[in-house]
């Protein structure tokens, strides 16, 4: 029996890392722009019921997961434009519990690897440009302590890539899907 922290957190929780280096922000380039194709994979001749199904007990179904990684991406992008153009921004959290409570998170799973690829693509030309004083730019999230710089912003969606992957993966496996 697996127990509810492994199925809660598949890859173990995020911990903000002090120092990211280069190959760290290369390996995180590397995982968003990759993110979508293997969202698309996780997901593919997936069953309605299959996609119905939480990967954990009280969590989201597989179809919600892939809702909530669009979601949360979209809102990623943005704060990293608004990060590269104002001067220490205040991000503005949302509530992503009853997000994905939403109609629009009962779609066809494929609605949201599209705005996956399309945000990811941007995205990934966003994060390819950047320079060093760039990665160091920081923002304010208001549910998190202190200024976060943008190195460890993409350190932080990088685990999340991984991390709602691994939901879908890991449940996958246990089902024998």
């Amino acid at each position: 029996m697996i127990d509810l922290e492994t199925l809660q957190y598949p890859v173990g929780r995020f911990a903000r890392p002090a120092n990211v280096d280069r190959q760290d922000i290369s390996t995180a380039i590397e995982t968003i722009a990759a993110f979508p194709g293997k969202m698309e994979n996780a997901v593919q001749g997936l069953t309605d019921s299959q996609l119905d199904t939480a990967y954990r007990e009280g969590g989201w179904t597989i179809r919600q997961v892939v809702h909530h990684c669009a979601d949360s991406h979209m809102n990623a992008y943005i704060r990293f434009k608004l990060a590269l153009t104002e001067d220490i921004p205040t991000i503005k959290p949302y509530d992503q519990g009853p997000w994905a409570e939403l109609p629009d998170s009962r779609l066809d799973p494929e609605v949201s690897i599209s705005l996956l690829k399309g945000v990811h693509q941007r995205w990934h030309t966003i994060l390819e440009s950047m320079t060093d004083a760039d990665w160091d730019r920081k923002l304010i999230h208001p549910e998190q302590p202190g200024e976060q710089t943008l190195k460890q912003m993409v350190m932080m969606y990088t685990w999340h890539c991984h991390h709602h992957l691994a939901h879908i993966t890991e449940l996958a496996k246990r089902k024998g899907w």
